[in-house]
């Protein structure tokens, strides 16, 4: 399923025109290699690649995924938050600007005002609900006259057709299958009536020691 996504994203970049592209999955499905996978493309045609995710704690997580699968391709991976500031940031950004990293990975810092790319060829969105329409384009923006390609990923399991609905711009790309050993994902939907109950199943969760987030 990683292999069709990546196809279908090497269709796209070949294609002629600009890719709008949504990748689905669940937490652990493979999608983070998806996105690697057109980084590096990126980085083989001598564009750079911008990487958005909605948390600095993401981002991190992300950059250090993403050195550590890209950095033996030679594909050079940078994050900009905003805890990167003064000198740092300053060398960072003059970096970018001319053409020394090929990844730049981070939060909404990534189309702030001074953050200049040499030539942004791919944008990739992580948890594309999270951003709005005008965050997207203010980061795409930043690829100058010729607008980047826009890759999107979501594990917020989404029928074919709702994302028809939701995401008519973009062409849909769905990874079904998880990577072997892992434990599958089971997507439940709570009414209100059971409101009382599922906080008892959180309190049942933290009480036997496992993490639970809100």
């Amino acid at each position: 399923a990683q292999r069709r996504a990546m196809e279908d994203i090497a269709g796209d970049l070949r294609s002629g025109k600009v890719m709008n592209r949504l990748v689905q999955g669940d937490v652990g499905s493979g999608k983070t290699a998806v996105a690697a996978y057109g980084a590096w493309t990126a980085a083989r045609n001598g564009v750079q690649c911008a990487m958005m995710a909605p948390t600095e704690l993401l981002a991190e997580q992300h950059a250090r995924t993403l050195e550590r699968l890209l950095s033996p391709a030679g594909v050079r991976v940078a994050l900009l938050t905003a805890a990167v500031k003064g000198r740092e940031k300053k060398a960072l950004l003059a970096a970018l600007a001319a053409g020394e990293i090929d990844l730049l990975v981070g939060t909404h810092a990534l189309f702030s005002e001074g953050v200049e790319y040499r030539e942004l060829g791919l944008v990739i969105a992580d948890e594309q609900h999270r951003f709005g329409v005008a965050q997207r384009s203010a980061l795409a923006e930043k690829g100058g006259v010729v607008p980047p390609h826009v890759l999107v990923m979501s594990a917020t399991p989404i029928p074919r057709t709702l994302a028809l609905i939701v995401y008519g711009d973009l062409d849909v790309s769905v990874i079904n299958e998880l990577p072997p050993g892992r434990t599958p994902v089971k997507t439940v939907l709570v009414g209100e009536n059971k409101r009382q109950s599922m906080y008892g199943f959180v309190r049942k969760q933290a009480a036997e020691g496992r993490q639970v987030y809100i």
